[in-house]
């Protein structure tokens, strides 16, 4: 590693992002390449540029969040022949290590950075840290104007409360620019047409198989093919968050090689995109493996791969397939195809082709959750049992039976056209990483609903009346209930209105005063 700025990785974590940064095996293309990893964090270790993630994350869409157990890598490679250098060519990659997920953004900054970087070293790199160091920390809902090396980069910071599916928001503040801005529709989205294209066919599949959170294996001819890959899989079942671990390209000198490649345990909940034909052999063993060609955009279907059994699976010429058992519980959306189809036969652009297959994906995904959200918001207890001087109520339970018997009337029959068996989906879903990942953000936050909804029927109450025939003991003990519950509802910004906040504050110093002169200066001191 030549420079590193700031220097923030230890030894192990600089070695394995030196490893993830090359092509991985034997690349005779010349030119430049651009691709993406997702590195594990080394433990205890937790900097980040802006101290509050907690609020952009309460505010960015859950598949946006700043992550805190890892890194994403974003990398620019340069080979061509320089007779000057010992092994006849110029090899160097320039990366950019983020927590935030912005693919988009941070492969056309490095468009924009790394050739001037290969030309001019270490004083250009040192001007463009200067410039991003100025810019503004990401705030979900805004257009921020990115200025870097002479060109103004503008993007919209997606937010939670944007409708799922909608268009990025018309950018503004064009006409003060000089020169105009390079604008970035998305800030994160792929052509998910062009990444999907020779699997177009099996959609449906590599949708559930995602659900699920099945152990998937992609193997592609380049790092490039295999992390776009890997990120369009994980990208499909927004709104929901995957909550398994990816990895966009993985090499055999990854420290967690061993993990993935042991026999004697079941493959882990990951989706995995390799490039070295050594991988072939050891991860022979995983349920779902696909193979990949390199990505060509043609007038015509690219030629779609075909579904083969396992054993079919041989070392150096396997040829592209989805080489799985696994058998669908829902059937093909033929629609889907024919106007995929037609769209190619009509030269549609491939942005267009791409949000239609977006379009399929999100409506997919929300006529199966749909049915969850609403048995869920059946467990929270009514707003009536909420009473200020008890605990507020329980969250019911989820009981998986319960909910299957709700399917009858109120299943994704009612929003989505695919049959199939439905009920069987949703049993293995429950196994999965990603119920569980849904499930614990669901109840988190009906919980803090409840806490919020217990604090305004608190302000609602008639404390004066309440502390008539009580005892100082019960009234100190409700005076440091009502404390630790403010200093929750602040810490874990609980959905509250800033009003409420301070009644109860003003609660707190009017129950205070009426207590006697000692009690009180222990209380104001505490």
């Amino acid at each position: 590693m030549e420079l590193c700025s700031p220097c923030v990785f230890g030894s192990l974590q600089k070695t394995s992002i030196c490893y993830l940064s090359f092509p991985d095996s034997y690349s005779g293309g010349l030119g430049d390449t651009q691709f993406s990893f997702r590195l594990r964090q080394a433990g205890g270790q937790r900097t980040t540029h802006y101290e509050d993630d907690g609020e952009y994350n309460r505010e960015a869409p859950l598949t946006l969040q700043r992550e805190s157990a890892h890194y994403f890598g974003y990398v620019y490679f340069r080979q061509v022949k320089d007779s000057s250098m010992k092994r006849g060519y110029f090899q160097k990659s320039l990366v950019l290590v983020s927590r935030l997920p912005y693919v988009n953004l941070f492969q056309s900054l490095l468009q924009l950075i790394a050739p001037e970087y290969f030309d001019k070293l270490e004083p250009c790199l040192e001007a463009v840290c200067n410039e991003i160091d100025q810019w503004p920390p990401p705030v979900p809902g805004q257009t921020l104007n990115l200025p870097v090396m002479g060109v103004v980069i503008q993007v919209r910071i997606p937010s939670r409360v944007d409708k799922p599916g909608s268009s990025p928001v018309k950018q503004f503040n064009q006409e003060n620019l000089l020169p105009a801005p390079l604008v970035l529709p998305s800030i994160h989205e792929l052509d998910l047409f062009r990444c999907f294209q020779p699997v177009l066919i099996h959609v449906q599949m590599l949708w559930e198989l995602m659900l699920l959170g099945e152990p998937i294996v992609v193997m592609a001819p380049s790092p490039t093919v295999s992390s776009e890959m890997v990120l369009a899989l994980t990208s499909c079942l927004a709104p929901l968050r995957y909550c398994c671990d990816y990895r966009p390209y993985f090499t055999i000198h990854d420290s967690e090689f061993k993990e993935y490649t042991t026999r004697t345990q079941a493959p882990p909940n990951i989706v995995v995109g390799v490039t070295n034909p050594f991988f072939i052999k050891t991860l022979q063993h995983w349920p779902h493996i696909l193979r990949v060609g390199e990505l060509k955009m043609s007038g015509d279907l690219p030629k779609q791969v075909k579904v083969k059994k396992l054993t079919k699976l041989k070392t150096l010429d396997t040829k592209p397939g989805i080489y799985t058992s696994y058998k669908t519980f829902l059937h093909k959306d033929k629609a889907l195809i024919k106007r995929l189809l037609k769209g190619i036969q009509r030269k549609r652009p491939s942005e267009v082709q791409s949000a239609l297959l977006r379009r399929h994906l999100l409506e997919l995904t929300q006529s199966f959750i749909i049915p969850l959200e609403h048995y869920i918001a059946s467990l929270m207890p009514l707003q009536r049992a909420i009473t200020p001087w008890k605990n507020p109520p329980q969250i019911r339970p989820f009981r998986q039976d319960d909910f299957m018997k709700t399917l009858e009337h109120a299943g994704p029959q009612l929003t989505c056209v695919l049959k199939g068996d439905w009920l069987g989906l949703y049993r293995r879903f429950f196994r999965s990483p990603n119920f569980d990942g849904w499930y614990r953000q669901r109840h988190k936050e009906m919980t803090q609903k409840l806490e919020a909804l217990h604090l305004e029927a608190i302000c609602e109450a008639n404390i004066v009346a309440w502390m008539k025939d009580k005892s100082e003991v019960e009234i100190v003990d409700l005076v440091l209930k009502l404390r630790e519950k403010l200093v929750r509802a602040r810490c874990q910004h609980l959905p509250v209105k800033e009003e409420t906040l301070r009644r109860v504050g003003l609660y707190i110093e009017t129950i205070i005063d009426s207590l006697p002169e000692d009690l009180q200066a222990v209380l104001h001191h505490h």
